[in-house]
């Protein structure tokens, strides 16, 4: 019998709080206070106090926070900004969306991260910003990061949609750029039940700007200074959240048990596992292998029953949505187009699933 693995289970995990939930949501239909009330507030006194900065502000989407973090520095047309090509799109978009031009640079091959050496080639007088991505729940190398953005006085933004309880040293990502970004997507390690996003930062003026950028560009009631953006994170989605922020070191802890598990599982095969990094905490967004004929794994674990995902199958830099930009070359994100698997992986995993996994895995490379 076929044993039916997902990505994600988001049944399984949103089942403890059903109840809870429900009662919450009844109490904001009864209330009638829907949007920039007392859940959300909550939300980012609290996820600030966990990341260890001063301000969160929330928004519709991880996306719009890495928007409203660029228009918060005053980035746009004739601006541009470093940003990882082996990444979920979102974050150079973002950048165009501002007027101004991702540049993209290649990652490390081991970690998916850019580097200081990735970067510093690509300074130029127009750089205003850098932004590193977690990827997968890793954190980017952020001393060399932070030492090349002081030594150009260049503002770092970390993108933090995949890594949200992840350190880097003593500190949790998020607390250490200028401005950072999260995203509640679903399938995220703090996901909720729709869209959903916010900004966090040390600076008390650009977390103003960010207050009134969020809210159609407004401070005042009817009094719009410039022109901002409809972005604001609901209150039914800020109370799903801050139920399940309660439980994310719980649910990180899983990742990361589930991980240790496929480590051990997947140990003796011909196959590239996740590495760690010195100095990080991983929280394992996703478990990403890298291994041959990438593509027939995948159609035996699907033939299984088994879900898997491709991370990035296309590199920005070779997205047709940036084909107006000069063509750029980074060999090691057109290597891992080709060579990462992302495996099912979510807190509730079971060892019995994995170990149906690696079955499936290993079977397919002994054929191979």
């Amino acid at each position: 019998m076929v044993q039916n693995i997902p990505m994600v289970d988001l049944r399984s995990h949103f089942a403890p709080l059903r109840t809870e939930i429900l009662e919450g949501i009844g109490q904001i239909l009864d209330d009638s206070a829907f949007i920039l009330g007392a859940q959300g507030r909550a939300l980012e006194s609290e996820l600030s106090q966990y990341l260890g900065v001063a301000h969160g502000i929330g928004c519709a989407s991880g996306t719009d926070a890495l928007l409203l973090a660029l228009r918060a520095l005053d980035i746009g047309p004739g601006d541009e900004v470093i940003v990882p090509s082996f990444t979920f799109i979102a974050t150079a978009e973002a950048v165009r969306y501002v007027g101004a031009t991702p540049v993209f640079a290649d990652v490390e091959p081991e970690y998916f991260c850019i580097t200081a050496a990735t970067v510093e080639p690509l300074l130029s007088p127009r750089t205003r910003a850098i932004i590193p991505v977690h990827l997968y729940g890793q954190a980017a190398p952020m001393d060399e990061l932070l030492d090349l953005s002081q030594r150009h006085q260049l503002p770092i933004i970390e993108d933090m949609a995949q890594a949200i309880g992840a350190r880097w040293q003593e500190r949790r990502l998020g607390s250490l750029g200028t401005l950072s970004c999260v995203s509640f997507f679903p399938s995220k390690n703090l996901g909720g039940a729709g869209d959903g996003g916010m900004v966090f930062t040390q600076d008390d003026a650009l977390a103003e700007k960010l207050r009134g950028l969020r809210n159609h560009g407004s401070w005042q009631t009817y009094h719009h200074d410039v022109l901002g953006y409809n972005s604001r994170l609901d209150e039914i989605q800020a109370l799903i959240l801050r139920k399940l922020f309660q439980r994310l070191d719980q649910y990180n802890a899983g990742r990361r048990r589930a991980a240790a598990l496929y480590d051990q599982a997947l140990a003796e095969l011909p196959l590239q596992r996740p590495s760690r990094r010195v100095g990080a905490e991983h929280v394992f967004h996703q478990y990403t292998i890298q291994v041959q004929d990438r593509d027939g794994l995948r159609q035996k674990l699907q033939a299984q029953g088994i879900a898997s995902g491709v991370y990035y199958p296309i590199p920005c830099h070779l997205q047709q949505a940036f084909a107006d930009l000069p063509k750029v070359h980074c060999p090691q994100a057109e290597a891992l187009k080709d060579r990462v698997l992302s495996l099912p992986m979510f807190p509730e995993l079971q060892e019995s699933q994995v170990a149906r996994i690696a079955e499936v895995i290993a079977e397919h490379l002994r054929k191979s």
